[in-house]
């Protein structure tokens, strides 16, 4: 339950590492000389891997809701065998205490071991609803090896510690976003060390990582820093209308204007005792970790602001009014994204009858919920809760990709794909009910990318996973992963489903010419 948890509460309630990196690191050799100081690996056979190595200094005392500074130098060998901790938050299952650390931007790098050629680097922003997750919890191992790459996962401040907003901040703010432009930099910088090419760099992600990187497409300082992106369900457009997470849950978008932000960052001081002509910023740095990492008050800061210095404009107008940087991107959305939110509301009671449904529809689209009805009627699909996590889907992910899509190719390359797997592993163990599969729901594709306990695939899953493993490398390498690039006339995406790789039409699939017409907020 720890992605749906955390994006459910989520919507309810500068300067990194300088220096000169060390050479390329020969074939097998453990001990890498990065900027800042050596650190020593662990060598898994096939794949060397470097552990918990800190790529700013911790953000505590002064330094919290401040820019990421460099960390230390050291001259003895840095174990790095073991991750760093992950990034303050909540615990999910409710109970008090805190998971993570405040000390917690440190970095994983995975390598081939064989080999000192210079590799595509490839860096990856893990989702969570900017609440919750670590980079920790992904394991580069299966891309690094059969896709012959550097893969990188990083940690970045979370919630209240990394999206707070204030009015003392200015034009500051998005220290989250801050982190991860910091990672860049010090793999701009050590990659070679590691056997990587610092001027070929991928950023991927999903989610919440997806959205960072859509942010970065738009910002102004990470101009320069990446050279391809991959962005996998979490484009700039997305959009979930009313009741979409949870029935009773306003319209929601993951950015907000900066002063919103500041508003809640100013409610969320005075319930913590922090108001006062003198401003919040200093008496909350004086607050215990413990006080602040609760669910309620990392929800209240899990949106990024736009309208400040690291994120200028809202990444949607950005991208439809073609202020982006010119990479090649990647981008895609899964099947049954919905699933994921309606799965567990329904496990947890909520009843989806014709009734309730035809409810929803009224109270999400007003005046158009008798052309969404029209679109989607109950009657063709196994049931109304099935309808209704359609219509979210098409309306909040699909088709708002398909939109992003056609933003970026009026500027760039772009790829499309659709992840179609209607067996896909829940390996999330999100609870659903009987009569609503799970589906190519949320977060699904991951486990085709990642290696995760208990995942078992068949014959055709595992050819599929091995085929995504090798587009996402193929771009990575040379900025097209084996397939016809979208187009503002064509704009087809690549189907990837089990034994059957093709190509699908989103707006038909997806009801988008319904979408372009209604109303979703």
């Amino acid at each position: 339950m720890r992605r749906s948890s955390a994006i459910l509460s989520t919507v309810l309630v500068a300067v990194a590492c300088g220096g000169t990196p060390g050479p390329a690191t020969p074939e097998n050799t453990l001990v890498v000389d990065t900027d800042r100081g050596p650190v020593m690996g662990a060598d898994h056979g096939a794949y060397l891997s470097y552990q918990g190595i800190p790529y700013a200094a911790p953000p505590t005392g002064e330094r919290r809701w401040a820019p990421p500074q460099a960390p230390p130098s050291w001259t003895e060998t840095r174990d790095a065998t073991k991750p760093g901790a992950q990034c303050a938050q909540a615990r999910l299952d409710g109970s008090p205490g805190v998971q993570g650390s405040e000390d917690c931007l440190y970095l994983n790098v995975t390598r081939p071991a064989k080999g000192r050629k210079a590799r595509p680097v490839m860096v990856w922003l893990h989702g969570g609803g900017f609440t919750n997750g670590s980079g920790n919890d992904y394991d580069g191992s299966r891309i690094a090896v059969r896709g012959d790459v550097v893969v990188v996962t990083v940690n970045y401040r979370l919630g209240v510690f990394g999206f707070l907003g204030l009015p003392e901040f200015g034009g500051k703010g998005n220290f989250g976003f801050a982190d991860q432009v910091a990672a860049l930099r010090w793999v701009r910088t050590n990659a070679a060390a590691f056997g990587g090419d610092p001027r070929n760099v991928t950023v991927f992600g999903e989610s919440a990582g997806a959205m960072s990187i859509c942010s970065h497409l738009t910002s102004p300082d990470a101009e320069g820093l990446f050279d391809r992106a991959v962005i996998q369900s979490g484009s700039c457009m997305t959009a979930y209308p009313k009741n979409g997470i949870s029935p009773g849950v306003p319209a929601y978008r993951p950015w907000w204007p900066k002063d919103q932000v500041a508003a809640m960052g100013t409610a969320t001081a005075t319930e913590l005792g922090c108001a006062g002509a003198g401003g919040a910023l200093e008496c909350l740095r004086g607050r215990p970790v413990e006080q602040l990492a609760t669910s309620e008050v990392m929800a209240r800061a899990s949106f990024p602001a736009f309208g400040v210095d690291r994120l200028p404009e809202d990444p949607a107008l950005a991208l439809r009014a073609g202020r982006f940087h010119r990479v090649p991107v990647l981008q895609g959305s899964n099947h049954d994204e919905m699933r994921f939110y309606v799965g567990p509301a329904l496990a947890g009671g909520l009843v989806i009858d014709q009734a309730g449904y035809d409810e929803l529809l009224a109270d999400s689209f007003g005046a158009d919920a008798d052309a969404v009805r029209a679109a989607y009627p109950a009657a063709a699909y196994p049931s109304p809760a099935l309808a209704w996590a359609t219509v979210l889907t098409d309306a909040g992910w699909s088709c708002t990709t398909l939109e992003a899509d056609r933003a970026l190719a009026a500027g760039t390359t772009i790829y499309g794909y659709e992840f179609t797997d209607p067996d896909a592993p829940n390996f999330q163990n999100i609870p659903t009910v009987e009569g609503f599969p799970f589906g190519a729901a949320h977060g699904t594709e991951l486990s085709y990318l990642f290696p995760f306990p208990g995942v078992r695939f068949t014959a055709e899953q595992q050819q599929l996973s091995e085929a995504m493993i090798d587009a996402w490398a193929r771009f990575a390498r040379s900025g097209e992963p084996g397939w016809p690039e979208l187009t503002i006339d064509e704009p087809y995406v690549r189907s990837l489903v089990p034994g059957a790789v093709g190509r699908v039409d989103l707006a038909t699939e997806h009801k988008c010419d319904v979408w372009d017409a209604v109303s979703r907020s």
